[in-house]
């Protein structure tokens, strides 16, 4: 089975690796990066997609399916889970989702590690000398994608326990965030002004802020609170409606329960969604507030407006998900939304320390 899922995550990394060989860019090295950036945004879609449909157990085992290597070698034992229990976690569509996440994942980490041995072949063919292929940053790439496996692994395997499917999502972000840096760092990029020094702070707390609200946004998804609140901007008719912040922010807890093994009362539900909805607020004003400063640097205009339409935009997709009682299509266009949130703000924030003199 472990050889079959190896040979699924190199076809997966196939396509993406050929793309790059025959393209006409003389820096294929900074294309695979780019192109892998590209695939690990598709990969945070798809795994919010799994998430929304509720096929994070569509396969109940892991790296398999019930000990395959895909679900048509497990028919028979999916189609006897789904006969058991029609409206369980493991169906055959279920099943298909969370194993097509899972080869991407694999697809995905056969790029890092593409990426790691070209640095390391080429830094010690040139005696060190070429700071482009310094293997540094792809082994901690590497590294950080094993880790991210790991908790893939521990979400099934812990039975989507809250806490794990986001770090999980968080994980999935910050290796976004680490692709985008050292895809920025590979490309040629205007050096702006002196002046925008004084955004380094504020750009960079921003960006915190928005990793805060990504953990509040991936809280309220694995804990199914999204319709909580189900009116806007009150919530059940109120400003501050009945909440059980204790119950609902305890970390280390199975799926749907408390900390003490009863069921997760509705006030939890209530204020893990009303902390993420209040929190936003925060984010939209300091987006907002760095984009329009840095409207005014020439070399930093073109992310800014992005940064501006971006943020509007998924304030408006968070409030439709509210009024239109959370479509599929909405909801995982509210996960990429985030997801090009983190893109531009590490590129915003890596453009800024490219001061001129």
């Amino acid at each position: 089975m472990l050889i079959q899922l190896a040979v699924m995550g190199m076809l997966a990394a196939l396509l993406p690796l050929a793309i790059v060989w025959v393209s006409s860019d003389a820096d294929k090295y900074r294309k695979l990066v780019w192109v892998t950036l590209f695939l690990t945004f598709d990969l945070i879609m798809f795994g919010a997609f799994t998430r929304l449909t509720d096929s994070g157990l569509g396969c109940p085992d892991w790296p398999g399916c019930y000990g395959h290597a895909n679900p048509l070698q497990a028919h028979a034992d999916i189609s006897a889970a789904e006969a058991a229990m029609p409206t369980g976690p493991v169906t055959v569509m279920k099943a298909w989702i969370e194993m097509i996440h899972r080869y991407l994942a694999m697809g995905i980490g056969v790029l890092i590690v593409a990426l790691m041995i070209i640095a390391w072949r080429r830094w010690l063919q040139t005696g060190r000398r070429e700071m482009k292929f310094s293997p540094l940053f792809p082994t901690l790439l590497f590294v950080f994608v094993c880790v991210q496996g790991a908790f893939g692994a521990w979400t099934v395997t812990m039975k989507l326990q809250p806490v794990i499917v986001t770090i999980h999502l968080l994980l999935g972000m910050a290796l976004l965030a680490l692709l985008t840096w050292f895809g920025a760092h590979l490309s040629d990029h205007p050096a702006v002004q002196r002046s925008a020094v004084a955004l380094r702070i504020p750009a960079m707390l921003t960006f915190l802020l928005l990793l805060i609200q990504i953990a509040l946004g991936g809280w309220v998804s694995t804990n199914y609170a999204a319709l909580a609140c189900t009116d806007f901007p009150l919530c059940q008719g109120e400003l501050f409606p009945q909440m059980d912040f204790a119950n609902g922010f305890a970390l280390w807890r199975d799926l749907g329960m408390t900390a003490h093994g009863d069921y997760l009362p509705f006030p939890a539900l209530t204020a893990i969604h009303w902390a993420h909805r209040v929190f936003a607020f925060l984010v939209v004003a300091s987006v907002a507030w760095v984009a329009l400063r840095a409207f005014n640097v020439d070399a930093l205009c073109k992310t800014a407006r992005w940064l501006l339409i971006m943020i509007a935009l998924q304030f408006a997709i968070g409030i439709s998900t509210v009024f239109l009682k959370l479509p599929l299509a909405l909801a995982v266009a509210h996960n990429g939304g985030a997801a090009l949130l983190v893109i531009l703000l590490v590129m915003l924030n890596h453009k800024i320390r490219t001061v001129r003199d």
